[in-house]
């Protein structure tokens, strides 16, 4: 288990992950890799079958056969590393039919690739996603056998860049409560933010009071200042 001294929050490292397409001409070093191999291994699996198997690439022809196969993606090549995730369709098949062969073996893969872009992130290294390429190609080369199937290419390096945050939906558009299309109107209110909610309600009482004390008569403009006060120390 990788142990770090300034170990990143896993929701720190999430939102901070970015897809990495620019390496320095640096070695990765192998305990590295390790620590995301073993990332990928803890990945969660259908039945806990682990499916898959990773393939690390660090032959100079091969990376720059395979980028080629990735549709010509030859900023690949940069990368030192390449883990390549291949799915096992026997075994996938073997414990849940046509199912397992068309949809888990590809959500395991998945799962499993995610793992180990957010575990290269976690160690100060850059990684990217690659799912277009030709699988002929990539498994002749990797010599892969005809009942696995690769799913993912993930280039690992030292990143030589820093890309701005994408700009994502709010959550209040990808959720919905109870059926699809039906969307969340108070969405501080679902997901129990109370602070959200009392301070909207601070507001209502404060815009509330401050709506009656324009209507007191002159008289009561005392009490009036009395109530402001209170409401500035809130």
């Amino acid at each position: 288990m990788y142990k770090n001294n300034n170990p990143m929050d896993v929701f720190e490292c999430i939102a901070a992950r970015r897809s990495i397409r620019k390496f320095l001409d640096v070695p990765v070093e192998w305990d590295k890799i390790g620590i995301i191999l073993d990332a990928g291994r803890n990945a969660p699996t259908s039945g806990n079958i682990q499916d898959w198997n990773f393939i690390v690439v660090q032959d100079e022809a091969n990376r720059k056969t395979i980028a080629e196969a990735c549709l010509r993606q030859h900023w690949m090549s940069q990368a030192p590393v390449y883990i390549v995730v291949c799915a096992d369709l026997k075994k996938s098949e073997r414990f849940y039919g046509v199912r397992g062969n068309r949809l888990y073996s590809i959500q395991n893969s998945a799962a499993a690739v995610q793992n180990m872009l957010l575990a290269a992130h976690a160690i100060g290294l850059g990684a990217c996603w690659v799912g277009a390429f030709d699988e002929n190609v990539i498994s002749r080369v990797l010599n892969i056998p005809d009942h696995a199937r690769p799913q993912a290419v993930i280039p690992i390096g030292y990143a030589a860049e820093s890309p701005e945050p994408q700009s994502k939906y709010p959550i209040t558009t990808v959720t919905f409560l109870e059926a699809y299309g039906n969307r969340i109107k108070d969405i501080d209110a679902v997901m129990h933010d109370y602070s959200m909610v009392i301070e909207k309600n601070l507001k209502k009482a404060r815009a509330g009071a401050e709506k009656g004390i324009r209507k007191l008569p002159k008289q009561g403009k005392g009490f009036a200042e009395k109530i402001r006060e209170k409401l500035r120390k809130k």
